[in-house]
């Protein structure tokens, strides 16, 4: 079975709880704190597995969840780190929200993926301890680990896309030209998923060719199997479009030739743009042992029509007969030859804008502000411990984000409601600041 599309949950680790412990040994005056901090939740990270070319491994394991994070003990003992959960995915796997589809990562590249992050751990009363607070009896509860649901979309990454008709030899001139072993026969819809096979070109050079299931009038608005498949040719560099010149079908070739073209425009017409090579398979009775052309009058008038319409679009036409790999030398130094002027292969970028990871307003009404035994205004709330948890101190850009989430979601207003004034400390999770109104 072709799994190529599945949603499925993820939710990274819980960060474990800080603890509130005192130091207690015997003729050791004024121990003081020494709660640890819980450790950070595990992350769920997706790597590329070579292997693989389907999602089937997704049909029945559908949730993921990465391991919580351990409290902290005494004896300033951190927490144990939760485990990651690696999800392996085969190259080429785009990672979708589920709710916007946007874009969140194209699995394309080698480098690791880390789509949920776990929680971090919350601090033990060691950090709490001021010249005038020396018992702290609070510790920081762990945050909760990132959780989305997402769609995997498989969109195989091959150099060149075969397209046509069902029939016209799509697979059997992937199996001539390559080691793949397509299912062949003699009737529609012989191939049910897509095939992968690597092309020689002479050394230890070649390509990539991807043969779909076969395109009917009709595939770009659901009919028959094509439409379900397209997308694994989206990212190909250049498509060879198989064309049934021997017309055992009782159609004109250049008619199969228009209605894959008419097909692929309607489905994304930057796919139906990309450069093209046109077929014409089966062309056993068009060509000698020598493959030199042999005039036939039936077939030599739809020979014609398909040249002079390939002509007008300024495609190349090549003979060939894929059964018994007549002309297949000089199709593949054709395709070699373009594929050497043409960018690399289609890489999807992230459609997830800055505004889409902006902290949600949802949850600040919850926050409290209250006044320490220090003077300190402290600001509580899950709410308030999350924008702490995302931000870097130590990057301009981020500093700025976080004194636009207090502005916006009305945290200011709300210290100001409270007394706060210019110069006063503020605290957030442990986090202090002076307030600048």
């Amino acid at each position: 079975m072709f799994i190529d599309k599945i949603k499925i949950y993820t939710k990274a680790g819980n960060g474990g709880n800080g603890v509130v412990s005192f130091r207690r040994e015997k003729y050791v005056a004024k121990g003081g704190p020494d709660g640890g901090d819980g450790g950070n939740g595990g992350n769920i990270i997706f790597t590329i597995d070579e292997g693989a070319n389907t999602l089937l491994a997704f049909r029945y394991k559908r949730k993921f969840v990465a391991e919580n994070g351990s409290d902290g003990a005494g004896s300033k003992y951190h927490g144990k780190n939760g485990a990651d959960v690696i999800i392996q995915v085969p190259r080429g796997t785009l990672i979708r929200e589920a709710d916007s589809g946007k874009i969140i990562h194209d699995m394309t590249d080698d480098e690791p993926f880390i789509l949920c992050h776990g929680g971090r751990g919350g601090w033990g009363n060691k950090h709490f301890a001021t010249p005038t607070r020396q018992i702290p009896r609070f510790a920081k509860p762990g945050l909760p680990g990132e959780e989305k649901e997402v769609v995997l979309e498989l969109k195989m990454i091959a150099d060149v896309g075969l397209a046509g008709l069902p029939s016209a030899g799509k697979s059997s001139l992937l199996a001539a030209l390559s080691s793949a072993q397509p299912k062949i026969a003699d009737y529609h819809f012989t191939t049910l998923e897509p095939s992968l096979g690597v092309v020689s070109t002479g050394g230890e050079s070649g390509f990539v060719m991807a043969d779909i299931p076969g395109l009917i009038e009709g595939a770009s608005e659901g009919l028959g199997l094509g439409h379900d498949f397209l997308r694994h040719i989206e990212r190909c560099r250049m498509l060879v479009q198989v064309v049934d010149i021997s017309c055992s079908e009782g159609r004109p070739a250049v008619e199969d030739f228009e209605t894959i073209s008419a097909e692929l425009e309607k489905f994304s017409p930057e796919l139906a743009a990309r450069p093209r090579i046109v077929v014409a398979n089966k062309a056993d009775l068009l060509v000698d042992s020598e493959n030199e052309f042999i005039e036939i009058p039936e077939l030599s008038e739809e020979a014609s029509a398909l040249e002079l319409r390939c002509a007008e679009l300024g495609y190349e036409l090549y003979y060939i007969s894929a059964a018994k790999k007549l002309g297949l030398k000089d199709l593949v130094d054709a395709i070699a030859d373009q594929l050497r002027t043409l960018p690399p292969t289609l890489t999807y970028e992230t459609e997830i804008t800055p505004e889409d990871l902006e902290v949600s307003d949802e949850g600040a009404e919850d926050v409290t502000i209250s006044r320490g035994d220090d003077a300190v205004f402290v600001v509580e709330g899950r709410w308030a411990d999350a924008l702490i948890d995302r931000i870097n101190f130590n990057d301009r850009e981020s500093m700025l984000y976080f004194e636009n989430s207090l502005v916006k979601c009305g945290i200011i207003d709300k210290l100001r409601d409270a007394g706060c004034e210019e110069g006063d400390t503020v605290r957030i999770a442990g986090f202090e600041f002076d307030f600048i109104d």
